[in-house]
């Protein structure tokens, strides 16, 4: 609509105006939108695949392909109720959401599938196998839903941006567990059937048929040495866990993946004693420099202002398929040009979607220092902006501090002005006159009106050296030249004194050179500054995206520790015990491990995206431990005989092909956002590569840790009954006896 206006305003302005389109955001946006949109038809196409490569049945990979647009649909109708719109986060929560809306239905059509494998007719097997099944379904959404139960009760910008991804993410779930005990065996009674016998199965059928048999052996021979050598796979745990540590204290940290957004701003800082002519001079100079990359599509820029030693530029680049470099690059590559321009710095700060707080600085983050008196601020702040230009993890260090620039003063002698006739006032007036831009009058035409300024002419304006020429008329009427009764000299003047919380402040800031994270860049801050031994008088902090950092870390461990606590809850009401949730939980620290490596080998930093996708990974890890369980337990409680070795291996043999499925199913629908390129991949790909990560290697660790962990619960629990049981009822009594 904007657009559609445009013709219209150029008509109704004077032709010598020029009316063009320099900056526009909605190309960027709808191309972003375009990429998650294709990354989600991806997903269900993977999905779909995986289904249709594991059962070998048409009719039966059309089951969870239907689960999917629907189980999406209705979370729309969620989404539409709840105000919400389709943007960057509700697509990515979509996307991911893919691989989980069909694990319901996946778990619930193989079950089936096996009854019917065993002779059963399709209606039988559907009514055994979901009524079977049933409570593992809701077990693994609800748990699932309870790792967003955290994030719904953040705070700050973080909590208000990932509060829409958990509920699009926990309507999903909740829709996908209603269509699964529903509408999937509905279509598994209605479209199931038996496969002839006479009919030659095709060569993908058979390969597959045989390479799942091969797996089945391996995984049941190795599992039955796992559980004859369980200290081995108790002591891999043990050190999955130390490993998961470590990694988190050793991985580079950041707060949002840096966007590149097409724009760019660039800050232009020069002397402290430059004039306006000069600064527009070094302005044409550098937007010339830049308008000849070749990855910059239109630039402009204006000086002026409070300050006339700073000017403002702002770069368009070229849509993403037009150029071979991101943003950050762009700006490396111009900050390298640019070093070297006499007079003044361009200071370039890729522009991006989210920033937080924080003063108007010359680069992306800040460290702003504080002082209970100016002149302990002024003293310590050059020695830390030093000694920060000097880190090679911080390049473009500047200051906000400008207490040193040139003023003309006019220092007059009062005694002469009483003898030659002359008034502060006189003078004053005189000044404003010459100087001022004073309106003295109003010419008024037929059609037009104009104000009349007095002034000095323009070249009288250039120097101070045309106040020796000013002559000022005493009471007398004499001309009195000012050199009679004053002196013009130069004098130092702060440019402009900041104060924060009521004290003087400095803000120190600072970007990124490509390859180093925020949280490596934050900790040299602050052991240069402790190596200075600052006094207590002066303060330093960050600010904006960095102290938003600092308060992420802070409270990261508290988030995934409060989600771990939140499922323990949910699984220990669902299964009515303490030991069972801690059976399942086991298998959260490969997922950890996974999404770390992951991350360290696609040289990705641990954002909030990442964050946000090892929560995810605690949901969705956890099924194969509930699959497994919930077989086991039946297997316990209906065969009395039956040992929990035999019953945890029992188990896993029969649920390693939904485990597969539901794991491969959720990792594929993954891949694309972990895959993916075109704008507005760098925020989805730290989540895709945390869960894809992740996925992998929990799957491998965990179908053998489980029935380890299971068999040693099982005999701790086996244990405490035998010993302290009965020893506390033994108390209960002689204590009713007393």
């Amino acid at each position: 609509k904007v657009r559609a206006l445009l013709p219209h305003l150029q008509a109704s302005i004077p032709p010598a105006i020029n009316l063009q389109v320099v900056m526009d955001r909605t190309p960027t946006i709808r191309a972003s939108l375009r990429e998650v949109e294709r990354a989600l038809a991806i997903s269900i196409g993977l999905v779909v695949m995986v289904v249709f490569l594991f059962l070998r049945n048409a009719r039966a990979a059309l089951i969870p392909s239907v689960a999917v647009p629907v189980s999406l649909a209705g979370t729309f109708g969620v989404m539409y109720l709840l105000g919400y719109t389709l943007d960057n986060l509700s697509l990515m929560a979509l996307t991911v959401a893919t691989g989980f809306v069909v694990d319901d239905a996946i778990v619930v059509l193989e079950n089936v599938t096996r009854h019917m494998e065993r002779g059963k007719s399709a209606l039988q097997a559907a009514l055994a196998g979901t009524r079977e099944i049933g409570f593992t379904v809701v077990s693994i959404s609800l748990s699932l839903i309870a790792v967003f139960i955290p994030i719904l009760l953040m705070g700050g910008i973080v909590g208000r941006l990932f509060r829409e991804f958990a509920v699009i993410l926990s309507a999903s779930i909740l829709v996908s567990m209603v269509v699964s005990l529903t509408t999937t065996p509905m279509m598994c009674a209605a479209l199931l059937r038996h496969a002839p016998i006479q009919k030659e199965p095709s060569r993908l059928a058979v390969w597959a048929g045989r390479l799942q048999r091969r797996m089945l052996r391996g995984y049941r021979r190795s599992l039955g040495w796992t559980l004859r050598h369980q200290p081995i796979a108790l002591v891999a745990l043990l050190c999955v866990v130390a490993l998961n540590v470590h990694l988190y204290s050793a991985i580079p940290k950041g707060f949002f993946p840096q966007q590149d957004t097409g724009r760019v701003n660039g800050n232009i800082r020069a002397d402290q004693s430059t004039s306006f002519q000069f600064m527009q001079q070094r302005l044409v100079r550098f937007m010339d420099v830049v308008r000849t990359d070749p990855a910059v599509e239109s630039v402009t820029g204006f000086t002026g202002g409070s300050q006339r030693n700073t000017a403002n530029m702002f770069i368009v680049l070229k849509p993403l398929a037009q150029r071979d470099v991101s943003a950050d690059q762009v700006v490396a590559r111009l900050r390298t040009r640019l070093a070297h321009e006499p007079g003044a710095n361009l200071f370039l700060v890729p522009v991006q979607d989210i920033n937080i707080g924080g003063r108007q600085a010359n680069a992306q983050y800040q460290y702003t220092l504080q002082a209970d008196d100016l002149a302990d601020l002024r003293t310590w702040e050059p020695r830390i902006r030093r000694a920060l230009s000097q880190l090679p993890e911080l390049v473009d260090v500047n200051s906000d501090q400008q207490d040193n620039g040139l003023q003309t003063s006019v220092v007059m002698d009062r005694d002469a002005m009483a003898r030659l006739g002359l008034s502060a006032s006189t003078v004053d007036t005189t000044l404003n006159n010459a100087f001022g831009q004073r309106q003295v009058g109003v010419i008024y035409n037929p059609l037009n009106q104009y104000r009349v300024v007095m002034e000095l002419a323009p070249e009288f304006l250039q120097s101070a050296e045309s106040l020796r020429n000013l002559l000022f008329t005493s009471s007398t009427g004499a001309q009195v030249p000012l050199a009679a009764f004053a002196k013009v000299e130069l004098t130092n003047t702060p440019l402009s004194v900041n104060h924060q919380s009521g004290t003087p402040a400095s803000t120190v800031s600072f970007n990124l050179p490509l390859g180093v994270s925020l949280s490596q860049a934050t900790d040299a801050v602050n052991n240069a500054v402790a190596e200075l031994g600052v006094p207590v008088s002066v303060r330093g902090s960050f600010a904006g995206t960095a102290q938003a950092l600092k308060s992420s870390l802070d409270s990261q461990p508290l988030l995934i520790l409060a989600a771990i606590v939140t499922i323990y809850l949910v699984l220990g009401i669902l299964y009515e015990s303490l030991i069972h949730p801690i059976t399942i939980l086991s298998t959260l620290p490969s997922a950890g491990v996974g999404a770390l490596l992951a991350l360290e080998a696609f040289n990705t930093e641990f954002s909030i995206i990442a964050l946000i996708g090892v929560i995810l990974l605690i949901g969705i890890v956890k099924k194969n431990a509930i699959m497994m369980i919930d077989f086991a337990i039946t297997r316990q409680r209906n065969a009395r005989q039956v040992t929990a070795a035999q019953a945890i291996y029992r188990a896993a043999h029969l649920r390693l092909r939904p485990i597969l499925m539901t794991t491969v199913a959720a990792m594929l629908g993954a891949v694309p956002l972990a895959v993916g390129h075109g704008d507005g991949a760098e925020l989805r790909q730290p989540l895709g590569i945390a869960v894809v990560g992740g996925l992998v290697l929990s799957q491998l660790l965990t179908l053998y840790t489980t029935p380890v962990v299971y068999v040693g619960m099982d005999r701790l629990r086996a244990w405490g009954h035998r010993v302290h049981w009965p020893a506390f009822i033994s108390l209960r009594k002689a204590r009713h006896a007393a």
